[in-house]
């Protein structure tokens, strides 16, 4: 086979593999559709619902967060401020005045019944955060929270080690975050509690769960289906053209 055949069949198989990933993509972008409207969708449900008690602490065990996830969720305790933990956060779209750099802030709650949650009081700017750690006017005594259940956050490849001398973490994850917290508190619960706001301007800065969620996802599918079924049609136009220039020319020079 000469070198112009083999580049020919090159030519063809990396058009048909790009064909192929274009089709893969365009079926990811699909299936990423469904996820996000079973989030909507989820989301719609549970969030007006009317606040349910904590699951007790001997439920723990093996409960599927996921089942919780933006449901409304009543809790009696109080707070141990003293054990906060500062989690590092970009706030590009607040709906409360602070955005930017900052952290949320974490607070263990012992709970009437035992164990501990952990509540998201709200975001705190990154220069204002000392003021925060043992927050003075974080509520005293035994406080009854209503706020969102939130499942954990999972951390990748990249995520840092959480900071135990600065008590800093990456992901607002009940695992990790129980290791900044006496053991003797108790077991930590395997959601967390977004607190809602306390008014405006008022730090930390509530009511920050993200309740919409962007859904291009069937635009990113016909697009990507789109690149796909071009393909062929760049092959045929390319094919035509190359067999009319290897076409021999007819006719005798006047």
């Amino acid at each position: 086979m000469s070198g112009r055949s083999w580049g020919t069949l090159a030519f063809f198989a990396l058009m048909l593999a790009l064909m192929g990933l274009f089709v893969v993509l365009g079926f990811w972008q699909l299936e990423r559709l469904g996820e996000k409207e079973a989030l909507v969708a989820t989301v719609a449900e549970r969030a007006n619902l009317p606040p349910e008690p904590l699951p007790p602490v001997d439920q723990w065990t093996g409960l599927d967060p996921t089942t919780l996830d933006f449901r409304p969720l009543s809790a009696t305790g109080h707070f141990v401020p003293d054990q906060s933990v500062a989690v590092f956060t970009s706030l590009s779209e607040p709906r409360g005045r602070y955005t930017g750099a900052g952290y949320w802030l974490m607070v263990p709650f012992v709970l009437e019944g035992g164990g501990v949650l952990f509540v998201d009081r709200g975001f705190v700017p990154q220069d204002q955060i000392d003021a925060f750690r043992n927050d003075p006017a974080t509520p005293a005594g035994t406080v009854t929270l209503t706020g969102i259940a939130r499942r954990p956050e999972r951390g990748g490849s990249f995520t840092p080690d959480p900071d135990r001398d600065g008590r800093v973490d990456w992901i607002r994850n009940p695992e990790r975050l129980g290791s900044f917290v006496d053991p003797a508190l108790g077991p930590v619960a395997p959601f967390y509690l977004d607190l809602p706001s306390s008014g405006t301007g008022v730090l930390p800065q509530g009511g920050e769960t993200v309740m919409e969620f962007p859904n291009r996802h069937l635009e990113y599918a016909v697009t990507w289906f789109g690149f796909a079924a071009i393909i062929p049609v760049l092959l045929g136009f390319w094919l035509f053209r190359r067999r009319r220039e290897q076409r021999p020319a007819s006719g005798n020079p006047a």
